[in-house]
Formats: structure tokens, C-alpha cells, sequence
């Protein structure tokens, strides 16, 4: 028995909340709790478990209508045309006190946690390749459906059980107008004129989440370490905002590090907007990669004129067929499947969900220790 994302229920499906049974916690935040759960009425073996993610509305201000748009997000992704590196929408339901969602349970974890467990945390170039070609491509079909993510960073992408890759966390997006520009597409139809509902309250957009100013956004989101300059800077952004978040991440992938973190959040920024990245040994087409994508101006920035068109002709990239990336058999890493004792070990210790989320919202007896990354799988009786 493993525990992958096999046949977990249909987005047609309705999830009764009183069947729902979590085998895990796979990550807690300060809006929400992400748990591996399974339908015990259609699924009594837990074979074919799912991600649900819990947003307790009073968990901040804005936490509901920050839930609804990542769920408006995760709909189109699904109702439009279904991309192999973006997960799509199970369920979602609502409550007085909670918005709660399914989608496919990534078991590899993130992209951090798989960069930690490598030789010197660091990954090879081939390595580099193959997980930011994905995510060029994901990158790309948010971009055309005008969605910015802005909030590209290794605990946001999850690797499948297949070894490859699938964006998380859409709550901080933004629709914009997507700019036209020709690129390859990958396993989608004729690309369809389907754009996401607009917000009808547009005072008190805290999170510019919801776009009502058509191709720039002035609102600030965003991890520090991953923010573009034209953010720090109040100029406005648009979708080159990702291909900076990629740029960054490269580097990371690549040293170990952040190229502009600082003592403090002051300091990081400083770096963000005078600081060049610093690179060691022989140039190499990787380190030209990222100071194009990692260039202060917008404008001069990678991608910025042609989209992803752009990142993939660079001559890192030569060589790849992008239109079979998800034909490559053997990623880079796959994630071991858990064995049936481990599998029915889980099950016995299940818990109802919603009982889950009634304990969880008591104040705890002794101090909650921070996770190491969002990905942490945790037992259920941690909490």
C-alpha cells in the first residue's frame, strides 16, 4: 500500500466534513493548517489520500477573502486547461468559523527540505535545470492566464510523487493583463479568453490580491528575500516579478544561499536594490542566467519583453524539449512510497477533522516550537 495521490475525489465531488479523517499535519502557517486527509465513507483504507488545507477565518483580518481568492485561483487552473506542474481544485467547502480545500497530496515535500538532504545543500546544474525548466513552464501558464504568483520561493514548490513539480500557495497572486507573447506550450488546449472573477469590494485590498488597476500592482507581498526591487522600491509591478523570485531561487538552488539576505529586513532590502549577486569560479551559462534574471531594472530583466519565450531560449536551457518535460521518466528525486504498515500505522491514529480544528484553536499548554519549513510532515498527535 502507498500513500500518493492516486484517485483522490473528483472536483465535482462533495466532501462532507463529518467523513474526513486527518492522517497528518504536512504544514501549519499563521492563517492555516495543511492536512493529509482521506474521505473515510468513499475511501475507508485511506488509499487514496488528499491535501486539505484550513484557513480559520479569525486567524487574521483578511484571512477569508485571501482564502476565497487562492480558491478562485486553484478553480480556473482546474475549469480552464489543467497544467501537469499546478495543482488543481478537489473540493472546497465553508463553515462559520473555517474555508477548507482539497488538492493532490505532493508526498516529496518542498523543494527546500530536497535541497537540505543533498551533498553540501546544494544542488547540481543538471539538477537546476530540470526543476527550473518546470517552473519556467508553471511560471508561464499563470503568466498567460494574467496571474502574477509573487510569491515563488523552495517551501512553494512541492515535488509529486512522480518527481515532478507543482506550484503551491496562490493567495498572495494577482490578476493582471497578460502581455502577448508567443512560447511553447505544454500539454494544455487552445488557450481560452477565461479570466477569474473580480473582487466587487475594491476598497480595503490589503493583500493585492485582486487586481482592479489593470497591468501594474503597488501593493507589497511577497517573502523579503525573494521581493524584486520595483517592490521595495513602491514603483509598481507586474509579471517580472516572478522571473526576479526565479532568479533568486536559481542562486539558492545553486550556493546554498540568498543572494541579497541581510542581518535584518532593512538590510536585505538595501541589498535587493544596490547589491549585485556574487558568484564563484569559472563563468558558467548558469551564473549568466541568473544576473539576467536577477537584473535591478525590469526592463532589462530577463523575460520582461517576451515572457518565458525568452528564459527558454537561453543557453542554459539548450537542449531541452519543453514540450516533454513531463515524459522525463527518472527526475531527479523520487519520493520513496511508504509501506502498508506504515500506511495502516496512520490510519489507526486518524483523527476526525473537524475535532482537529476545535482542539487546534485552544490556547496550547506549553509554547508551540516553529516548524522548520512548511513541509514538515508532523503526527497528528503532535497537536
Amino acid at each position: 500500500m502507498v500513500i500518493p495521490p492516486s484517485t483522490p475525489p473528483s472536483c465535482t465531488a462533495e466532501l462532507d466534513l463529518d467523513n474526513l479523517r486527518a492522517l497528518k499535519v504536512l504544514g501549519k502557517g499563521a492563517m492555516g493548517t495543511v492536512l493529509l486527509v482521506y474521505d473515510a465513507a468513499s475511501d475507508p483504507s485511506a488509499s487514496s489520500p488528499f491535501a486539505l488545507k484550513l484557513v480559520d477565518k479569525s486567524s487574521a483580518h483578511d484571512a477569508g477573502r485571501r482564502a476565497r481568492w487562492e480558491i478562485s485561483v486553484l478553480g480556473l487552473l482546474t475549469r480552464d486547461s489543467a497544467h501537469p506542474f499546478l495543482p488543481h481544485l478537489l473540493a472546497s467547502f465553508e463553515t462559520d468559523e473555517f474555508l477548507a480545500w482539497a488538492v493532490p497530496y505532493c508526498p516529496g515535500g518542498d523543494l527546500n527540505v530536497l535541497r537540505h538532504h543533498q551533498n553540501d545543500r546544494v544542488f547540481s546544474p543538471a539538477v537546476i535545470r530540470f526543476y527550473a525548466a518546470e517552473i519556467i513552464c508553471a511560471l508561464d501558464h499563470l503568466h498567460r492566464r494574467g496571474i502574477a504568483y509573487r510569491d515563488l520561493k523552495p517551501e512553494n514548490v512541492l515535488i509529486q510523487q512522480s518527481g515532478h513539480v507543482t506550484l503551491t500557495d496562490f493567495d498572495l497572486s494577482k490578476q493582471l493583463k497578460p502581455k502577448k507573447a508567443k512560447s511553447i506550450h505544454i500539454l494544455e488546449r487552445p488557450e481560452k479568453k477565461t479570466e477569474l472573477p473580480r473582487n466587487k469590494q475594491k476598497k480595503n485590498n490589503p493583500g493585492g490580491s485582486f487586481s482592479d488597476d489593470g497591468e501594474r500592482s503597488n501593493s507589497f507581498v511577497g517573502t523579503e528575500e525573494y521581493v524584486a526591487p520595483e517592490v521595495v522600491r513602491g514603483d509598481g509591478h507586474e509579471f517580472a516579478v516572478d522571473w526576479w523570485a526565479l532568479g533568486v531561487l536559481t542562486y539558492e538552488m545553486l550556493y546554498g544561499v540568498t543572494p541579497f539576505r541581510g542581518k535584518n529586513r532593512k538590510e536585505t532590502f538595501r541589498n535587493v536594490l544596490a547589491k549585485n549577486p556574487e558568484f564563484v569560479g569559472k563563468r558558467t551559462a548558469l551564473m549568466d542566467l541568473i544576473e539576467r534574471l536577477l537584473a535591478k531594472d525590469p526592463t532589462r530583466r530577463l523575460g520582461y519583453l517576451r515572457g518565458a519565450s525568452e528564459i527558454k531560449e537561453h543557453e542554459f536551457f539548450r537542449g531541452i524539449r519543453w514540450d516533454l518535460l513531463t515524459e522525463v521518466a527518472r527526475p531527479p528525486f523520487l519520493p520513496s512510497r511508504d509501506d502498508a504498515a506504515e500506511a495502516e500505522r496512520l490510519t489507526a491514529r486518524a483523527v476526525d477533522v473537524r475535532e482537529y480544528f476545535q482542539r487546534s484553536r485552544q490556547p496550547p499548554s506549553i509554547p508551540a516550537s516553529p516548524l522548520p519549513s512548511p513541509s514538515r510532515s508532523l503526527s497528528i498527535a503532535e497537536f
